[in-house]
């Protein structure tokens, strides 16, 4: 091959050329022709090496394929042959001209570092793209690991390339960057409280993909869409992107929403303002009116039997409301929100279901629903909620009550 490389040399020597003139026109031709040589290889390979893999992963039933030729890997893989080539044949075309054919070897290693980061990182992005695939993996930060692999890989890679630019040992340069790691260290601090981040959200399961968080001191509330070394991006949900750097979310306070999203429904905890002069006790005839409402009919028919056995057995003077055990409309109201609640179709039976009254002040006395409901999409729980507290407000005046500051005519 080194007699092959020499022949134009001798070619024009023998045609009387000077020395200079042959072996600079022997370099510029073999350049020329190398050049044509190994676009044409460089095409073939693509052609038929590639093509072959492109043609094998359209077939196959296993999708990592598909995501190696997604991510270039064999694209990548097709440059070896060329720049096997390039390195071995260069340096027979430079043989005359020793000290370019040394950088030229520096040059060679360098690429054939790059390439194989390029082909590292190909495989990499095809295994994380893979393993997100999987139904077990779909959640988990696999964003993170990759991106610390790479960050080892390119930290090889990069004291390879100064060891071979500088021509000093790797040991010197690791060394020399061993009395630089205070300044590294601060470079990487975020990047290292990352990694430890990451491993935190892993390992505690803190934080999935697809989770609903709320972190309102960086305006985000929506679902996680990435987890990666440096940052989590959240999808709020009015399309925005909010971007939390990772170990903040060990550091700080936030609302991750999955332990509703996996329960059997979503909670309802919303008060009505009742005016508390508008409670009141009821009389016989207000008891009798208000038993034609068929949810608290059977209700109202056992507690009125029991009050009335309870108040003759103690001889109760029922001249006034106030003697003895008596029906207030805020406490009928509360047993009819209770049974409301109990044969609605979209609350869920299994859960809590309580209608309960808080503590009193100037703005009226509370009367706080608390139930789950078993539709947990937020279009869809809003309009149950939504319907809900319509028909309790449209229900209210049947119960001689009123809502705080606003009047309503008792319904016929």
């Amino acid at each position: 091959m080194k007699e092959l490389t020499r022949y134009f040399y001798r070619l024009f020597v023998s045609k009387g050329f000077s020395e200079n003139i042959a072996e600079y026109s022997n370099l510029l031709i073999g350049i020329g022709i190398l050049t044509i040589s190994l676009w044409i290889i460089h095409f073939l390979t693509k052609k038929v090496f590639v093509a072959i893999f492109k043609k094998y992963a359209s077939k196959s039933k296993n999708t990592f394929d598909d995501y190696l030729v997604k991510n270039k890997t064999f694209d990548y893989l097709a440059h070896i042959i060329p720049l096997s080539l390039t390195i071995w044949i260069v340096p027979l075309l430079f043989s005359a001209f020793p000290i370019a054919e040394k950088y030229l070897e520096v040059l060679f290693d360098i690429m054939v570092i790059v390439l194989v980061i390029w082909i590292v990182r190909s495989i990499l992005r095809t295994l994380r793209d893979f393993l997100k695939s999987l139904n077990s993996f779909k959640d988990k930060p696999i964003d993170s690991y990759i991106q610390v692999f790479m960050i080892f890989v390119w930290s090889i890679g990069i004291i390879l390339i100064f060891s071979l630019v500088t021509g000093k040992s790797i040991w010197s340069f690791l060394t020399a960057l061993g009395a630089m790691s205070a300044v590294i260290l601060l470079i990487f601090k975020d990047t290292i409280l990352g990694f430890v981040a990451s491993i935190q959200v892993s390992v505690n399961d803190t934080v999935r993909i697809g989770d609903w968080i709320t972190m309102e001191k960086y305006g985000a509330d929506g679902d996680v869409i990435e987890i990666n070394l440096s940052s989590v991006k959240v999808q709020n949900f009015d399309k925005t992107i909010t971007t939390i750097p990772t170990y903040h979310l060990t550091s700080e306070s936030f609302r991750n929403w999955r332990g509703m999203m996996d329960s059997g429904g979503r909670r309802i905890k919303r008060s009505l303002l009742i005016k508390t002069s508008s409670i009141a006790f009821l009389s016989k005839e207000e008891i009798d009116n208000l038993q034609k409402i068929e949810l608290i009919k059977s209700y109202l028919q056992k507690i009125n039997h029991e009050i009335g056995i309870y108040n003759k057995d103690h001889k109760i003077d029922k001249n006034l409301l106030i003697n003895g055990r008596n029906l207030t409309n805020m406490g009928v109201f509360r047993m009819y929100v209770a049974l409301y609640l109990e044969n609605h179709p979209y609350i869920n039976k299994e859960m809590t279901i309580m209608s309960r009254q808080l503590e009193s002040s100037a703005q009226g006395t509370p009367l706080e629903i608390y139930a789950f409901s078993n539709d947990k999409i937020w279009q869809n729980y809003e309009k149950i909620m939504a319907d809900i507290f319509d028909h309790l407000l449209s229900a209210i005046p049947y119960f001689h009550l009123e809502v705080y500051e606003l009047d309503y005519s008792i319904k016929k």
